[in-house]
């Protein structure tokens, strides 16, 4: 018995059933919810890069659906047992997915994604993920985008009541029958920038919205 419920057995077992269940719930949970969208006049002509920090993936999906729902795009998901339930869950969404991220799978990731942009597939990524440090910026959203000569638009949203767990990314869970804010930024490039002055260019974007 102890054999059958191996550790690669659970795992097996909990990718089939967890990603279903958990966009059940995380359907639900924005059916209950109150939104407001805060969306720019502007919209960035596809492909494009959208930036959100990872502890607030739960329910940017939905910020997509309404912002650029006739554009395709591509999340860039780690290749972590963990990056791989976000996977399964987000594929209901109808996402296509870059596997691999800046500290595993780098060069692999970054080629992949070269390959979805040249189709017209744009590219969302969380530039502290998928190990932190919490609100930081990777390199590679500006090798992405500076190689390409992408836009970049932000992604934030706040919940006026929510838990908060004690993860590194401080991962945000609306609580049911809050009020959701969306936001979303104008298109901005960094091209031509160096790459500290690039990534505190997109931190600010991100920030601008606390």
């Amino acid at each position: 018995m102890g054999k059958f419920f191996d550790k690669k057995r659970k795992r097996r077992i909990l990718l089939l059933v967890a990603p279903p269940v958990v966009y059940g719930i995380i359907r639900l949970l924005y059916a209950s919810c109150r939104k407001r969208f805060h969306l720019p006049a502007q919209k960035p002509q596809s492909p494009a890069l959208v930036a959100f920090w990872h502890g607030e993936i739960m329910m940017n999906p939905f910020l997509y659906r309404k912002f650029m729902k006739d554009q395709r795009y591509a999340l860039m998901i780690s290749e972590h047992f963990d990056g791989e339930l976000i996977a399964r869950a987000a594929s209901f969404f109808g996402f296509d997915f870059v596997r691999g991220s800046s500290s595993k799978g780098a060069v692999k990731a970054l080629k992949e994604s070269f390959r979805f942009i040249d189709r017209g597939i744009g590219l969302a990524i969380t530039p502290d993920g998928p190990r932190g440090p919490r609100h930081s910026i990777a390199d590679g959203i500006v090798a992405i985008a500076q190689k390409k000569n992408l836009p970049i638009v932000v992604y934030r949203y706040k919940a006026s009541r929510f838990w908060q767990m004690k993860s590194w990314d401080k991962f945000v869970i609306p609580k049911p029958f809050s009020t959701l804010d969306f936001y979303a930024s104008e298109p901005f490039y960094v091209t031509g920038m160096g790459k500290e002055e690039a990534k505190k260019v997109i931190k600010e974007r991100l920030d601008s919205y606390v």
